[in-house]
């Protein structure tokens, strides 16, 4: 026994549901798990950094937008892959937009144009359909686990 304790701990998650002018922006995966699916801008927090910075760099790194974060939208815990997702809700500074390294494809999509069946993880899902149940509220409460 080396006398060291090892901690092995849940992945944190941030990314947003951006929105412009009533649609909302999706990224088609250019990379592994479930690439040329659609998802919203997401991924894996670093190390030193905040919650909201890092909702702002996967906006930049995946669909090259600058994002402006109104609210937190919801937190999910995934049990069964060990995360735990921050989602924000947030508009695009501007609609300038296009696929950054880890995407192939972007766009803006109104309610009735998302691939529903081409969505690439269920917290997807959740967090578009958690979106429209707040759509014009300014207060809420976020939602946890559907």
């Amino acid at each position: 026994m080396c006398g060291t304790i090892h901690y092995i701990n849940p992945k944190i998650v941030v990314g947003s549901v951006c929105s412009w002018d009533g649609r909302i922006l999706l990224c088609r995966r250019a990379i592994e798990p479930r690439r040329g699916f659609w998802t919203i801008p997401a991924g894996y927090l670093e190390e030193h950094e905040a919650p909201t910075d890092g909702a702002m760099r996967e906006a930049r790194e995946e669909a090259c937008a600058d994002i402006k974060i109104d609210a937190l939208l919801a937190v999910y815990s995934v049990l069964r892959i060990s995360q735990v997702q921050l989602i924000y809700r947030a508009t695009l500074a501007a609609p300038d937009f296009s696929p950054g390294v880890e995407s192939l494809e972007t766009k803006l999509v109104a309610w009735d144009e998302i691939p529903w069946d081409d969505l690439a993880f269920p917290s997807v899902h959740w967090a578009l359909n958690h979106h429209r149940s707040v759509e014009g509220k300014t207060q809420f409460v976020p939602f946890a686990n559907p």
